[in-house]
């Protein structure tokens, strides 16, 4: 019985951080898929200077706002994370091929690591898999 309340004390303890690392990084994707609706001068010069049709921008925002709808609801945050991570690797490789700065091409992948961080964080499932042998309970 005391092993279940631990268990249940720690789940909460780090559910709060994971919810507020997620909730990061779905303002921030919320945030570009709009802008990518709106379509302001820095997302045109920005479409310009990565070779990439402007045309293009509603596509990208409705994609990226579905993987965040996905990532955002419970029960499908682990798909939501996948189809996220796709597009976070899809956005490092337009800024490699665009042979962006360093920033550019490592903001994907800092936004990666704070969306499965923040997963892992909120679900046990996820943690399970990155902290495996019961090492997630201690």
């Amino acid at each position: 019985m005391q092993s279940a309340a631990l268990a249940s004390q720690t789940a909460r303890a780090t559910s709060w951080p994971g919810r507020a690392m997620s909730g990061l990084v779905v303002l921030f994707m919320v945030f570009d898929g709009i802008i990518h609706l709106a379509k302001p001068t820095p997302v045109v010069d920005a479409f310009a200077q990565l070779g990439v049709p402007l045309h293009l921008s509603v596509g990208i925002a409705i994609v990226e706002l579905a993987c965040t709808l996905l990532y955002a609801i419970p029960h499908t945050s682990v798909l939501g994370a996948l189809l996220l991570t796709a597009y976070l690797g899809g956005a490092t490789a337009i800024q490699i091929r665009a042979e962006a700065g360093w920033f550019p091409i490592v903001f994907p992948a800092l936004l990666g690591a704070l969306l499965w961080g923040g997963l892992a964080l909120r679900d046990a499932r996820v943690l399970a898999l990155v902290a495996p042998n019961g090492s997630a309970n201690r």
